[in-house]
């Protein structure tokens, strides 16, 4: 910390208003487990809906996380002018993971309402013809698994996902375009659209950008090579993996699985996953995948198959919700609660911070005209950013969560704030250097990050290695 207040001393920012220490998240339903494994429901949470009543717009909705949209959108005084927008969201509703279905699966999901096009085509001459992938089940293949059949991909963005990713990116033009007159009307240099190697990415960005610009036209999506991709993220980092390792490891982690060993065994005899399985018992996650994807798809909740015939021991919306709500206490645990969170979330995801600082940077000293660049990302990717701002409540962030960075400058000063969004609402950290995070002064924050990951991400790579103490 020493030398941390040093180097901020060095750059003009004043030590003492710059905390880089973990600060425990606020105490609520979602982290406490007494009332995770007694309670009932999931806090008025959304599962089974893309569709949020306009009156309660802005509550969890995890198969369609609210966004910044004109409606609930709250303007800075006009003595501000904004610069510079950067968007990250996570991926829209999809079909389960391949590894996340059951050892035997009673229905198909079925995707012929879509295409998922992939075709190369030279920049200069002949031309492709727009070939996508159809879905196939040969009828004489005996190694085809028996868990979900049908012409999906495992995963892929739905029809109804891709309708969600489209009016996500017709909801951000409203605001950024139409309300704020920020954005050009057309794609142009200026803005920039980011994606991981997952396909999914991919399929939710092309109809952001026609929801936003109406344009049909070619646009490239830029990607990382696949191994040290910053924004999934997938680069090396033995320090995060260990730190993660530690923390899903402990006592205070395997008392909640331990506590929900009844929820297992119901789960386990109406699924057929052995409970040798570790995927599906080291954590909920597998579990709240499979069930929450089909509810999101108006999919009934499974039953148990006896002789291939579904029985009526099913899975009832009581166990759905116990799963539902452990999932989400394990990643406030995971990402908040457990102190050695911040350093997991921050190496495994300081590049990504780096490149964000320096993108501010860049653009308010001139060396870059892009003033909107948007990200297409993971649930790891949020939850990792979540991290690292301290969110005061942490959640499982669902399909289509939101953190909007904007940058803005007072008029005739040369001072510049930074406004967070979290679900289109201004974010509020556990820290005391950011704290609600409106109209925050920008060099406080960027002493901030810069403190965790060092200035273009310069600590990162030692940290992750064990060079540098995290």
């Amino acid at each position: 910390m020493a030398a941390v207040a040093a180097s901020l001393a060095r750059h003009g920012h004043a030590a003492s208003t710059v905390d880089l220490n973990w600060h425990a998240p606020s105490s609520t339903e979602i982290n406490n487990l007494t009332q995770v494994i007694g309670g009932s429901g999931v806090y008025s949470f959304i599962f089974n809906s893309s569709n949020t009543p306009a009156y309660e717009y802005g509550i969890y909705n995890w198969c369609n996380m609210p966004h910044v949209r004109a409606t609930e959108y709250k303007k800075v005084s006009s003595e501000y002018q904004l610069l510079y927008v950067e968007v990250i969201h996570r991926h829209h509703k999809r079909t389960v993971y391949a590894s996340n279905s059951f050892p035997v699966e009673s229905y198909g999901w079925d995707c012929n309402d879509e295409g998922l096009f992939y075709y190369g085509q030279p920049s200069k001459g002949k031309k492709s013809s727009p070939a996508y992938w159809q879905g196939y089940i040969s009828p004489t293949n005996p190694f085809i698994p028996s868990g979900f059949l049908g012409t999906c991909q495992f995963p892929q963005i739905t029809a109804e996902g891709l309708e969600d990713s489209w009016q996500h990116g017709r909801d951000l033009y409203g605001v950024y375009h139409d309300l704020l007159h920020f954005l050009p009307p057309n794609v142009n240099g200026k803005v920039t659209f980011r994606v991981t190697q997952n396909v999914i990415t991919s399929e939710v960005a092309g109809m952001a950008i026609n929801g936003m610009f109406g344009t049909e036209a070619k646009f490239p999506l830029l990607v990382e090579a696949s191994g040290i991709d910053s924004l999934e993220p997938t680069y090396s980092c033995p320090t995060s993996s260990n730190l993660f390792s530690a923390i899903k490891s402990g006592a205070n982690w395997t008392a909640h699985l331990t506590a929900a060993a009844p929820l297992y065994a119901a789960l386990d005899d109406i699924s057929g996953v052995p409970p040798s399985d570790g995927g599906f018992h080291a954590s909920f996650d597998h579990y709240y995948d499979n069930l929450s994807a089909r509810q999101c798809h108006a999919k009934t909740l499974p039953c148990k198959l006896v002789n291939g015939v579904n029985s009526t021991t099913c899975v009832t919306q009581d166990l759905a919700d116990e799963v539902y709500r452990l999932g989400n206490y394990e990643y406030s645990y995971m990402y908040r609660d457990d102190p050695r969170s911040l350093a997991a979330s921050s190496t495994s995801f300081g590049v990504w911070i780096g490149e964000l600082t320096t993108h501010i940077r860049d653009l308010i000293s001139g060396k870059s005209d892009v003033i909107y660049r948007h990200n297409v990302a993971h649930d790891g990717s949020i939850s990792r950013l979540l991290s690292v701002l301290q969110l005061d409540v942490m959640v499982w962030p669902g399909m289509g969560s939101e953190v909007v960075f904007e940058v803005y400058k007072k008029s005739h000063t040369n001072s510049y704030y930074l406004r967070v969004l979290w679900g289109g609402q201004v974010l509020k950290s556990s820290s005391p250097t950011l704290a609600m995070m409106d109209m925050v002064p920008l060099d406080r924050v960027l002493a901030y990050f810069d403190g965790l990951v060092g200035a273009e991400a310069s600590k990162v790579f030692g940290q992750c290695n064990g060079s540098i103490p995290v």
